[in-house]
């Protein structure tokens, strides 16, 4: 197979236990270069289990992670950390330090990876902001000064600070309102649209799913129990996923006052 081809994620047989209790069982899955691919699955089905092995924050029990053509099992310091710069992680509550403005969190990956001065650390992260449609001032704030909906476009422009080829985004669109989930959705399209990235989306949210992505992979009995379009999910035979994709958006998630 052409290497332009290959997946940009590939997972053979992973098996993921936590004393007696297994999480995966024999999970295969592959994720296209440039697809946006959902992660669903009821609570428990070991969704972000599975992102955080895919980006090295867990080690499965056994079974292989190979990540833009390196496995992550076997991966040493060093080569690891020049992979991770490659990807860039938008965590579920954030994951900005409390203690920084959002410009200095957005800019935090640059200061890591980067020689740049801090005035041009400073524009870029002002741009990434701007970018999501964060206005200004919104960079000079403490991170516990934003409202929920701008809390998320913060987080995204610092998983986009370092332009990664990969982007893994953990419920996105969790604790707010459809309409501010919408916003959300419209960012991701437009982050896709801008710099290209494979996309992996952890999410409970039916409507997100339906608007971004390419594939869904549903979790369930240890496994990927089905793989396809929003399209052919909502049509399947296999009674978890044909349960879990009958269900309103406002099921899938907290709905929250309206935010940013």
């Amino acid at each position: 197979m052409d290497a332009a081809n290959d997946p940009v994620i590939d997972l053979q047989q992973i098996c993921t236990r936590f004393g007696s209790h297994t999480v995966h069982e024999g999970l295969d899955l592959s994720v296209r270069r440039g697809e946006i691919l959902g992660l669903a699955g009821g609570s428990g089905s070991g969704k972000s289990v599975l992102l955080r092995e895919m980006i090295g924050l867990q080690q499965p029990s056994s079974g292989q992670v190979r990540v833009l053509g390196e496995d992550l099992t076997a991966l040493a310091a060093a080569p690891g950390l020049a992979l991770r710069k490659r990807w860039g992680v938008m965590f579920q509550r954030g994951g900005l330090f409390g203690a920084l403005t959002v410009r200095q969190n957005v800019g935090l990956p640059l200061r890591e990876h980067s020689a740049l001065d801090d005035t041009l650390i400073d524009r870029i992260a002002e741009w990434k902001l701007a970018l999501t449609g964060l206005p200004p001032e919104a960079g000079l704030k403490r991170p516990s000064e934003l409202s929920g909906g701008m809390l998320k476009r913060a987080a995204l422009a610092r998983a986009i600070a370092l332009d990664p080829e990969l982007l893994f985004l953990d419920e996105p669109t969790s604790g707010l309102d459809p309409a501010s989930s919408r916003g959300v959705d419209d960012l991701i399209l437009a982050t896709r649209a801008l710099f290209q990235p494979t996309i992996v989306i952890v999410s409970h949210d039916l409507a997100l799913l339906w608007r971004v992505c390419d594939r869904v992979a549903v979790l369930g009995e240890g496994r990927v129990i089905a793989l396809d379009t929003m399209d052919a999910l909502s049509h399947h035979p296999h009674p978890t996923v044909a349960a879990y994709f009958t269900q309103p958006r406002e099921s899938h998630q907290t709905a929250a006052p309206a935010l940013a």
